[in-house]
């Protein structure tokens, strides 16, 4: 059954996608009377592919700068040089080249250029006792324009996560005014993206939408955007390692795109069941812990054991993913089993671990990623987490 008591909200962009679509770029910035956009990107993106070149050359005079090292952690060292030379440009636009990190990392610069406060009180509180409170930032930030090089969900999202040098600690920004004026899918500059890179965006891309069709009591709207990005994600996996082929990743980001809207019309963050809340915290701990692990590995590491331990509490989403999944005839004590056994058999097909010791990642610091874990606002807005530590770190445990 559906629920008819809802609200949608939209929010303005424009989306430009295909063969050349980076050439309306110019057009976009004069758009937003633009004068000198700055770019924000990787290095291999800037030193290892005529794209950023290209980009220059199309915004001419406009272009004010490039900032080429945001790192693949979106590391507050990295952040705050970004800003620094974004500030020293006089920036009037921003325009962010990349995947996920760099995506949430021009977020953050435009928020850190504009706000006065100290990074700590403009990042989402963690109170003793009681949920998290994300602060309201109010200064007005400048307009952004996010041109993709991988699949992601950071491309028209409100939120972003940097992570602290010293301590390895995600700090979470909110500010819906940091939402992109544009999206950009060009075809050349999504095949920038090496396949290993594309295979780790399309591991977490599949799993969330798989989990994310246990929703229930959605409305119409959510169930019609959760379907059609499983649908997507599921048959780009087997195309994706054709390095050649643009086809998967505008599926992909396709997919991803509609994440996102399910929850702007009107859908909960990541289905209300406990298996995806976990798993999004821990592969996101583990990524912050150890840099060289992709979110898409860890998903996948982590997604048969959490089903397995965790499903049983939430048998209503399990049943519909099962359904979703074409799995048909099992009792509801044996549907999780069932959904980790095809899960990570369409992972393993990919060439990913499915078990955390298969990630080459030290044993004695997941009692870090764990920490790490119950500081998780998406996850865990109202800090469930601490009263379940004991629990969740023997599954982590187990998951090895």
């Amino acid at each position: 059954m559906y629920s008819y008591d809802f609200r949608a909200t939209g929010y303005s962009y424009r989306l430009y996608s295909g063969k050349n679509a980076l050439d309306r770029l110019p057009d976009e910035a004069g758009r937003h009377r633009a004068r000198r956009a700055f770019i924000v990107c990787g290095r291999t993106v800037s030193r290892k592919t005529p794209l950023i070149s290209r980009m220059k050359q199309l915004l001419a005079d406009r272009c004010c700068g490039v900032f080429d090292e945001i790192d693949k952690d979106t590391s507050r060292s990295s952040i705050m040089r970004a800003v620094e030379a974004a500030r020293a440009a006089r920036t009037d636009l921003l325009i962010g080249v990349g995947a996920g990190s760099v995506i949430q990392g021009a977020r953050i610069v435009t928020i850190l250029l504009a706000e006065k406060d100290p990074v700590e009180r403009l990042v989402t509180q963690y109170p003793e006792h009681g949920p998290a409170v994300s602060p309201k930032l109010l200064a007005p930030k400048l307009p952004i324009l996010n041109v993709l090089t991988a699949p992601t969900t950071a491309q028209n999202r409100a939120g972003s996560r940097m992570k602290d040098d010293a301590t390895a600690r995600g700090m979470e920004f909110f500010d819906p005014k940091t939402r992109p004026a544009a999206i950009f899918w060009d075809t050349d500059a999504l095949l920038t993206a090496p396949p290993e890179l594309i295979r780790t965006g399309a591991g977490t891309i599949y799993c969330r939408a798989a989990m994310n069709l246990g929703a229930v009591a959605e409305n119409p709207l959510v169930e019609a955007d959760r379907l059609q990005s499983y649908r997507l994600a599921a048959g780009a996996l087997p195309r994706i390692a054709d390095p050649g082929d643009p086809a998967p990743r505008f599926d992909l980001c396709a997919a991803t795109l509609l994440q996102n809207r399910e929850s702007d019309d009107g859908g909960s963050q990541f289905a209300r069941h406990w298996v995806m809340r976990v798993a999004y915290a821990f592969s996101t701990s583990i990524i912050s812990v150890f840099p060289h692990v992709g979110q898409g590995e860890a998903y996948a590491a982590l997604i048969g054991t959490l089903l397995r331990r965790l499903g049983d509490r939430d048998p209503e989403p399990m049943a519909r993913i099962a359904a979703g999944l074409g799995i048909a005839g099992a009792a509801p004590a044996e549907m999780p089993g069932h959904i980790a056994e095809r899960m990570e058999k369409d992972l393993a097909a990919l060439g990913m671990p499915t078990r955390l010791s298969a990630l080459g990642i030290a044993r004695e610091r997941l009692p870090q990623v764990l920490e790490l874990s119950l500081r998780n606002f998406n996850a865990d807005p109202k800090r469930e987490f601490v009263r379940e530590r004991e629990l969740l770190g023997e599954i982590l445990q187990s998951a090895w």
